[in-house]
């Protein structure tokens, strides 16, 4: 009797490793606006795209020049306002992973965000 269990607790635990290691794989890592990086007009850099929970978005930009904000507030964004307690990176080189439903980002470098430094992505 104790053998079949342990059997079972065996299959079970491959099959949680083979889910978590599919989830892994089909994660895509995507550089914002591409060779450019993170810069003016890049809004339409998400078109033709499609992005999913999990994805890692990576942000170049030069460290002193810009910024990213993250955030879910669609008013913020249209506005261009930096919502309180909203992630800020300051890197030049920062991963984001997206997680379901819409993700907004912008530079909140005084003018940067409305000369197009913004980005809305909704992940699946």
């Amino acid at each position: 009797m104790g053998e079949g269990k342990g059997s079972v607790f065996a299959i079970t635990l491959l099959l949680c490793i083979f889910l978590i290691q599919s989830e892994i794989a089909q994660a895509k890592v995507y550089t914002v606006g591409d060779a450019n990086g993170w810069t003016f007009n890049v809004t339409t850099w998400t078109k033709g795209k499609i992005f999913r929970a999990g994805d890692i978005l990576v942000f170049k930009y030069p460290r002193m020049g810009h910024n990213v904000v993250a955030f879910k507030n669609k008013v913020a964004y249209n506005w261009c306002l930096k919502p309180k307690n909203s992630k800020v990176y300051q890197t030049g080189k920062d991963r984001i992973k997206l997680v379901k439903g819409y993700n907004y980002f912008i530079c909140s470098y005084p003018g940067h965000c409305k000369a197009g430094m913004k980005i809305a992505i909704k992940a699946i």
